[in-house]
């Protein structure tokens, strides 16, 4: 299935800001740390981990990458870089 980069964008913020420890924090329009501004610990990111893999089909994330996954932006960028994105027409 291939998704546009806004659906993808939409889909992966309301997924990490549903699972953040710390939601209230949560600003969609900016680059934030997953550990210290939303307060994710170890098992709250393989929840995240799991849920966007389970909601765009991915595989599992090896361990070193997702060791350097640290900021909302770098979700998104590996989640746009695991899925096809459609062009809108």
């Amino acid at each position: 299935m291939s998704y546009s980069s806004e659906e993808v964008r939409e889909t992966v913020l309301a997924i990490i800001e549903q699972l953040a420890p710390e939601r209230e924090r949560f600003e969609a329009g900016k680059d934030m740390r997953l550990v210290e501004d939303l307060g994710f610990h170890s098992l709250a990111l393989l929840e995240m981990a799991f849920a966007i893999e389970d909601d765009f089909d991915l595989p599992p994330i090896d361990e070193q990458t997702g060791r350097s996954i640290q900021t909302t932006e770098q979700v998104l960028t590996y989640v746009l870089s695991q899925v096809e994105v459609r062009t809108p027409s």
